[in-house]
């Protein structure tokens, strides 16, 4: 038996045991503690299942958006060393430039206003 089958038994193995024992282990009668939600050591001040704002919502999406954005542009300094660094600096603005225009196109249609 060659080490990659070992550890492929193996970590299946674990995985398995660990799960039965969770099964096993785990708490499956809730009380109303658990039940209630949490805020901060205060008492409920209202049901933690109203639905959040729409706005809020559309400003995360577009935190992830940027968040991407900024992902993507990280590598830009070490691949300008590439070969061909016009094609990175052509693809960088390509994306730049889009993102730009969904910004602009959203501010536009008023997504970026919080309050109405």
């Amino acid at each position: 038996m060659n080490m990659i089958t070992f550890m492929l038994i193996a970590s299946t193995s674990l995985s398995i045991i660990l799960t039965l024992l969770n099964l096993w282990l785990a708490q499956t009668n809730p009380d109303s503690e658990k039940l209630s939600p949490y805020e901060c050591g205060f008492d409920p001040l209202g049901s933690a299942r109203l639905p959040f704002s729409i706005r809020f919502f559309l400003v995360a999406i577009l935190f992830l958006l940027f968040d991407l954005e900024i992902a993507l542009l990280l590598p830009l300094p070490w691949a300008t060393q590439l070969p061909s660094p016009l094609t990175t600096l052509t693809w960088t603005s390509a994306i730049i430039l889009l993102l730009t225009l969904g910004l602009i196109y959203e501010w536009s249609q008023g997504g970026l206003e919080w309050a109405e």
